[in-house]
């Protein structure tokens, strides 16, 4: 504990991480208070039937990730995840298209006119979303609408409220500690925790008993749910690479055993977001309806403790891990350059035996792991099948407890390398280093 405020206290001694942290925190504070402030034309007063329906399904983990402001009725009421999809988008554009591959080999100048085309794309989706959370919210809050209410307006306030929400994001990116869309997204998920918390404590003791056991049981096994979730994200197989023997001088240097880190998921958490993003996909079509009137493809899709709905959320998460992976893990490239350098792996030979061997091996080690990365997807359906409060299920797994494992590591990342940096001690004291999320999925 010592230690720890002694690091505190280490880390408002170097001026640039203080104003850094200060700045960071202020956007975040601008982003939540956004999120309270509802659109025009609008009695906040009479959104109770808007609140019931995110309550629970798919329009909860839409609520989830907009921290609120999609039951509020607000101007961030889209959230940041039409700008995820679109980056998404063009992610993939990135692999297919000759056009946006020559854009990403053109250094910084591609890398902004791939920004500028994402945000383009960006206003695109807001366009069609907004249209359709209108007349979800005509749908299930009708009374909520004053004389005068003006769509046109309405549908330009969201667009621009989701597009400042992207600005901060950036914000922090360049002035605060990194990874601004992530920090936004994980501090929407972080606001939604103590009122889950309260609720399922509150229904442990009066509705669903079991008492104050029964709680501390949830307590527990999250935990443990929390802690294999950082295993998975920093999780690594090292493979070892027999440097070749050679000769300098006098004197020879050899059998110097070095490794390759291969991670178990090394696609970190972008699977699962675009696996959720195309679930999101029916209810989006289905016009956000009534959860009630649905039926067939949609309602199946719409219930999020389904057995197709998991099912086929799973099955996703599997390809799109092994998908990710491909991207962010090239053997061609790592054999290249152990070849470059004089390494091998013993008993293979360089070149394409050197990359068949660390294809297998990537294809060995991914499977487990996005077979983990799935389960702990569908967790929060058997927590909610178990009895726990909607609310505080998806903090058992699902996206909203990788994103904030995930972002809360690369953020101690970031804060021990400045540490570092300045000869201070870093976060983690007794000599290990907290590993964030690496390569194409280090950032949301």
């Amino acid at each position: 504990m010592r230690a720890f405020i002694e690091t505190i206290k280490n880390i408002f001694k170097i001026e640039d991480l203080k104003q850094r942290i200060l700045f960071t925190l202020g956007i975040l504070l601008i982003y939540r208070l956004g999120s309270f402030i509802v659109l025009p034309g609008i009695d906040p007063h009479a959104l109770e039937g808007l609140k019931n329906q995110t309550a629970s399904g798919v329009m909860g983990l839409l609520d989830m990730f907009s921290g609120g402001a999609f039951s509020n009725a607000s101007v961030f009421g889209l959230g940041i995840m039409p700008y995820i999809s679109a980056s998404i988008v063009v992610q993939l554009l990135g692999i297919a298209v000759p056009y946006f591959q020559r854009l990403q080999k053109e250094g910084e100048s591609g890398r902004r006119k791939i920004n500028q085309i994402t945000r383009y794309l960006t206003v695109l989706i807001l366009l069609l979303q907004a249209p359709a959370y209108i007349a979800n919210l005509k749908n299930q809050a009708p009374e909520a609408f004053a004389p005068g209410f003006s769509e046109l307006a309405t549908v330009i306030i969201l667009t621009a409220g989701t597009m400042f929400v992207m600005w901060l994001g950036e914000k922090i990116t360049d002035k605060g500690i990194g990874n601004g869309i992530s920090l936004i997204i994980m501090i929407g998920i972080i606001a939604r925790l103590p009122f889950a918390l309260i609720a399922e404590f509150s229904s442990r003791l009066e509705q669903q008993g079991g008492g104050l056991v029964a709680f501390l049981v949830e307590i527990v096994f999250l935990f443990f749910v929390f802690m294999a979730t950082i295993l998975l994200v920093q999780g690594t197989r090292r493979i070892p690479v027999q440097y070749a023997k050679r000769i300098v001088g006098n004197k020879q240097y050899g059998g110097v055993r070095q490794y390759i880190p291969l991670k178990v998921n090394a696609a970190g958490v972008m699977p699962i977001i675009f696996a959720q993003a195309l679930m999101f996909i029916p209810i989006t079509i289905a016009g956000f309806a009534n959860s009630d009137t649905l039926t067939g493809f949609a309602a199946a899709f719409s219930n999020i403790t389904g057995f197709w709905y998991n099912f086929v959320f799973g099955i996703l998460i599997v390809l799109f891990t092994y998908f990710y992976t491909a991207i962010t893990i090239n053997p061609m490239q790592m054999a290249e350059d152990m070849k470059k350098n004089g390494g091998f792996i013993p008993g293979i030979k360089p070149g394409r035996k050197t990359v068949e061997f660390l294809d297998t091996i990537m294809s060995r080690i991914t499977l487990p792991g996005s077979i983990f990365l799935a389960f702990v997807a569908i967790m929060p359906a058997f927590a909610k099948i178990a009895g726990i409060n909607n609310s505080f299920s998806q903090f058992y797994g699902g996206t909203s407890l990788l994103i904030l494992v995930g972002v809360v590591l690369d953020t101690l990342q970031q804060i021990e390398s400045h540490l570092l940096m300045r000869h201070y001690d870093g976060l983690m004291k007794s000599g290990g280093r907290i590993k964030g999320r690496t390569g194409s999925a280090a950032s949301i």
